[in-house]
């Protein structure tokens, strides 16, 4: 994320409980693929997670900036 993007997140978080959640899984994901994607070796399951993990957090982040986008407009 970029440093604006954070910053729009800090200030609105308080005040919308969508965005705080949609924040709060984004960073789980990437704590969860950054666990996964550590290990030397993966089982077909683990990718098939960090493949499923991935999609998940992009979902997300397309909502999250989204969401950034009408907060920017705002401003």
């Amino acid at each position: 994320m970029e440093a604006q993007d954070l910053e729009l997140i800090e200030k609105y978080e308080a005040e919308d409980p969508q965005l705080k959640a949609l924040w709060d899984q984004h960073t789980a994901y990437e704590k969860m693929l950054d666990k996964l994607e550590s290990k030397s070796y993966l089982s077909p399951t683990e990718t098939q997670e960090i493949k499923e993990l991935k999609k998940k957090k992009l979902a997300g982040k397309t909502q999250l900036q989204t969401m950034l986008d009408k907060y920017r407009s705002e401003d």
